[in-house]
């Protein structure tokens, strides 16, 4: 992996900086992909819209179906998995600082956890404010992955990817999934998310396996909306989970849907999620669609 930063000095010539010298964009080694058997799928969506809950209610439904399944959280508040283990636990960066990045040290125990039903557990974590870039993190948690072998028994991948994206770093999951996946509510801020996200997973289809798979719709009594917004670009919408109180309370529960006391509504949801599980794991057509230039999402999703 390389780490570049380049600047343009008062003259107007290229000058070089080092490594954590303000921002960095970093340029992933291709040959640290995700190339077993596995089916990979990355969760993208805006901010706050419940990525993390959606990502391990689906690890729990597919584990379900039997399948061995590895969730990878890539966000530095690293709460990605915690309904599934109970706790906030180390993240990669974390345990490789423990150590001075002497990565020969590490054990697997060290940084993957199994969670509520044998899921898989880790948290990639973040650099330091301000002076590194998500796709360094991604990389090396992926690298270490592929030394401990850790990929080679493993069904189904899923990234759980931090908010909008807005850099090449919050994309690398991109570059090892098969499907990327869209969680939007029925609302204007997280549709337009949801167009540059498309954008992105366009952006990275031209060098890489990943195409779109799909929309799921969270948080939202309705679905008009995103459905209008799908009809427009050529998107399917291959889920809906209402704004359903048990799945407020089960993050403070610390406890996945599927651990929750019983309720016909909740039923519906886990029949959902179940349902969903299903589909990926039998595979979902790539969607190509056509994201809106800004101007025009503005025009499309606002009223007289």
């Amino acid at each position: 992996m390389t780490v570049v930063l380049d600047t343009v000095d008062r003259a107007g010539g290229s000058a070089r900086r080092a490594d954590g010298d303000g921002s960095v964009q970093v340029k992933l080694d291709p040959r640290v992909r995700i190339d077993t058997r596995a089916k990979v799928f990355a969760v993208y969506g805006k901010g706050g819209i419940g990525k993390s809950t959606t990502s391990s209610n689906l690890s729990v439904a597919f584990s379900k179906l039997g399948k061995r399944v590895l969730q990878i959280g890539c966000d530095p508040k690293h709460d990605s998995t915690f309904t599934l283990t109970k706790r906030l636990m180390p993240t990669v960066i974390d345990v490789l600082e423990s150590i001075e990045f002497h990565t020969e040290e590490l054990r697997a125990e060290d940084f993957v956890f199994e969670g509520y039903n044998g899921v898989l557990c880790v948290e990639a974590g973040g650099p330091p404010a301000g002076t590194g870039c998500g796709g360094y993190v991604v990389g090396q948690t992926v690298k270490l992955l592929k030394e401990h072998h850790l990929l080679d028994d493993t069904d189904v991948v899923i990234f759980d990817v931090l908010g909008d994206v807005v850099c090449g770093g919050f994309a690398s999951p991109l570059q090892h999934a098969e499907r990327g996946l869209i969680v939007t509510a029925n609302d204007f801020d997280s549709i337009f998310a949801m167009n540059r996200i498309v954008s992105a997973i366009q952006a990275k289809a031209k060098n890489y396996q990943v195409r779109i798979g799909g929309v799921i719709a969270n948080r939202s009594s309705g679905t008009d909306e995103i459905d209008r917004y799908n009809a427009a670009v050529g998107l399917k919408r291959l889920a809906h989970f209402p704004d359903l109180d048990e799945i407020r309370r089960s993050r403070l529960k610390k406890s996945t849907l599927f651990e929750m006391d019983p309720s016909p509504a909740l039923q519906e949801v886990l029949d959902g999620y179940m349902s969903l599980a299903e589909q990926l794991w039998d595979g979902t057509p790539a969607l190509d669609a056509a994201p809106m230039k800004d101007r025009d999402i503005f025009d499309f999703l606002g009223f007289d």
